[in-house]
């Protein structure tokens, strides 16, 4: 007789939760999991829940954190997302080449760091060392990718047509595979950046979002079109896990404006072009993407370029203030011509909203 020690996956498809000891006792309960996939026929059970809708459950951003991590944790989710178009990792042509100048330009822009004292910042990441991820998330989180809306705050008027969200599910995104994400922090354009013309034409796309309505182009009912996401883990392999998530949230993010942009006969312009960014980070190192599509006709694929991967806490910390100066100019440099794109592309949009097929779900989104 099967118990959730020895059978973990069998305990999510019945109950929907992973089993308490995979919380309690993580290399045990790892292990158990592992042996598990040697089955077949449990493997098949798996794939099968990860493509499943998640229906019948509390909105995600009411699920604890270990519980929203935990169909990452395994690299077989890595082939669930390959299954779907998903690859983590560059295809054979890369980017383009404006796109790695941008990345380098992002990286070499000066702007002004936080105001953190730098005597203060390796204490700060020693003393978090061995700590769970809200205590990371509470130290260090926004000295490595800062507050879009703080900022803004801070007199960068420019910055006002962004808005974020913490822990918060994606409960307006259609799906791509299983749950829908629920990202540490994320960032995206305000209803309030668009004018009222450019929103009655997404209206058309969207939906009733108040309502749940989900769709490719929302994140949550307030965020419009997110490009930049960051998880934040703990413990052996997590920043594999924070790569997963970021993944799985950049590729709806990508898919969005693919979309948009085929919708007005321009989707040959950012083919192969970074559209989204993330950062996966714990309390000594941080790994930044950027996130890009491969179109081809009516296909689509999804890829990601790595940017950069390192210790913000050796040699010093000499490197203590890289993630945070390239995710401002990624407010500063890049946001802002990339919303000026999808406006042009929105003002494109036929009027009476006739698409060829159904631009969203409708009803009860925010329940998945």
């Amino acid at each position: 007789m099967t118990t959730a020690a020895t059978d973990p996956i069998g305990h999510w498809a019945r109950r929907g939760t992973w089993p308490q000891r995979y919380f309690e006792q993580d290399d045990r309960v790892r292990e158990d999991f592992n042996n598990g996939f040697e089955k077949e026929d449990q493997e098949a059970r798996w794939l099968e829940q990860c493509r499943a809708p998640d229906t019948g459950r509390p909105p995600s951003d009411q699920r604890p954190r270990e519980e929203k991590s935990a169909p990452y944790r395994t690299a077989r989710y890595e082939a669930v997302l390959a299954a779907k178009g998903s690859f983590m990792d560059e295809d054979e042509g890369g980017v383009k080449e404006e796109s790695k100048d941008l990345c380098r330009a992002l990286e070499a822009n000066r702007t002004e760091p936080t105001r953190f004292p730098d005597r203060l910042f390796n204490a700060v990441c020693r003393k978090i060392r061995g700590r769970n991820e809200a205590m990371v998330i509470q130290d260090i989180a926004r000295l490595i990718v800062p507050s879009a809306q703080n900022l803004a705050i801070h007199k960068a008027g420019h910055l006002g047509l962004l808005i974020e969200t913490v822990n918060e599910g994606w409960n307006n995104s259609l799906p791509l595979v299983g749950a829908r994400p629920q990202p540490d922090y994320a960032v995206g354009f305000r209803r309030e950046a668009f004018t009222a013309a450019r929103l009655s034409k997404l209206g058309g796309l969207v939906g009733d979002v108040v309502a749940g309505d989900a769709s490719f182009y929302m994140a949550t009912y307030f965020m419009y079109l997110p490009f930049l996401t960051c998880e934040v883990k703990c413990g052996d392999a997590a920043l594999d896990v924070a790569d997963r998530q970021n993944a799985h949230s950049m590729t709806l993010a990508v898919r969005g404006v693919v979309d948009l942009f085929r919708r007005v006969g321009r989707e040959g312009e950012v083919d192969r072009e970074i559209l989204a960014f993330s950062f996966s980070h714990d309390h000594s190192s941080v790994r930044i993407y950027g996130h890009y599509a491969v179109v081809r006709g009516d296909d689509t694929a999804f890829y990601r370029h790595p940017i950069r991967a390192f210790s913000f806490t050796e040699r010093d910390g000499e490197n203590k203030w890289a993630a945070y100066k390239f995710t401002k100019n990624v407010y500063d440099m890049w946001a802002p011509n990339h919303f000026r794109r999808l406006c042009s592309v929105i003002d494109e949009l036929p009027p009476g909203h006739d698409w060829d097929g159904p631009p969203h779900s409708e009803g009860r989104g925010a329940e998945q």
